[in-house]
C-alpha cells in the first residue's frame, strides 16, 4: 500500500504518537502508535477521530482497518501524564471529551471499522475496540477496564461497551478492574468476532474479509451500520454528560493519590 497524501500523518516528535493512514484498493488502513504502549493522549485522539470523519467522507474508501504499531499492547489507554496535569474540570472533561469525540466518529462514519488486535487493552482501548464494526484478534490480547483502579469509572466508555458485550459483562469487568479477561472471553461475550493463533493467520482473514468489503455495496454497508448503531441517537448529550462526570471526579485527592502511584508503576 502507498500512503494516502491527503491524510497521512507524521508526529511532530517521536514521543507525542502518530497517526498514519494508507489507501489501496478501497482498503484504507489507519494506524496508531506511541511510545508507551500506544497509548491515546489527546493529539493521537484528535488525529484519530480527524481521519475517521475524513475517511467517512471519502468515497475512495471503501472499508477502515484500525491497528496500533508493534506487536506489544494494542493500546494502553488513557496518557496517565495528561491525567496528572489536569488542574480543573473544564480541563478534565476536554480530556474525556477526545475520547468521547472517536467513539462518536466511528459512529457516524458510514464505513465498516475492522480492528487488528494484539496484545493488551485498557480502558479507552477496550472502548476503541468495541466502536469497531469488526474485530480480529491474536490469542494474546487480552483486556481490561481499569478505571476504578485509579479512583473513577469507564463512564466515556461504558456505553459503547455495554452496547457491545452487555451489561452484564460490562460490570463484569468494571467492577473487577485489577483482572484481566483473555482473549477467549472476549470473543465470547462479543468483543471480538474472530481470535486468531497467529498473526499471519489473523492477516490473511482480515485481509479477506476487508478485499470483500471493498467490492461491496457502499450504499448497503451504509444503511446496515446505521441499522447496527439504531438507538445510539442521544450518544452526543450522553457522552458529554460522562465526559463531565469524569473530568470531576479526577480531581479528588483518591484519584489524584491513585493515578500518581498507578502512573509510576
Amino acid at each position: 500500500m502507498t500512503p494516502h497524501p491527503s491524510h497521512s500523518g507524521a508526529p511532530a516528535s517521536a514521543d507525542s504518537g502518530h497517526v498514519t493512514v494508507e489507501l489501496s484498493e478501497g482498503i484504507a488502513t489507519v494506524r496508531f502508535g506511541h511510545p508507551k504502549g500506544n497509548s491515546l493522549p489527546s493529539d493521537v485522539l484528535r488525529r484519530l477521530t480527524a481521519t475517521i470523519s475524513q475517511l467517512g467522507a471519502d468515497d475512495r474508501a471503501r472499508v477502515i482497518l484500525l491497528r496500533s504499531e508493534g506487536t506489544g499492547a494494542f493500546c494502553a489507554g488513557a496518557s496517565f501524564a495528561e491525567l496528572q496535569g489536569i488542574a480543573d474540570a473544564p480541563t478534565g472533561k476536554e480530556f474525556f471529551m477526545g475520547f468521547a469525540r472517536l467513539i462518536l466518529a466511528m459512529r457516524r462514519c458510514p464505513k465498516f471499522i475492522l480492528a487488528r488486535v494484539h496484545g493488551r487493552t485498557v480502558g479507552g482501548g477496550v472502548g476503541l475496540v468495541a466502536a469497531s464494526d469488526y474485530a480480529f484478534a491474536l490469542g494474546d490480547a487480552s483486556v481490561r477496564l481499569s478505571e476504578l483502579a485509579v479512583g473513577i469509572g469507564p463512564f466515556v466508555v461504558g456505553p459503547v461497551i455495554e452496547r457491545k458485550i452487555g451489561l452484564g459483562a460490562l460490570q463484569a469487568l468494571a467492577v473487577d478492574a485489577a483482572t484481566w479477561r483473555d482473549a477467549a472471553w472476549a470473543e465470547r461475550h462479543g468483543l471480538y468476532a474472530q481470535v486468531l493463533d497467529s498473526a499471519n493467520e489473523l492477516d490473511a482473514v482480515l485481509d479477506r474479509l476487508a478485499a470483500t468489503l471493498a467490492r461491496s455495496n457502499p450504499e448497503a454497508m451504509a444503511q446496515m451500520k446505521s441499522a447496527f448503531w439504531h438507538g445510539t441517537e442521544h450518544w452526543d448529550t450522553l457522552l458529554e454528560e460522562r465526559a463531565t462526570l469524569s473530568g470531576t471526579l479526577v480531581l479528588s485527592d483518591f484519584t489524584r493519590r491513585a493515578i500518581a502511584a498507578f502512573g509510576n508503576k
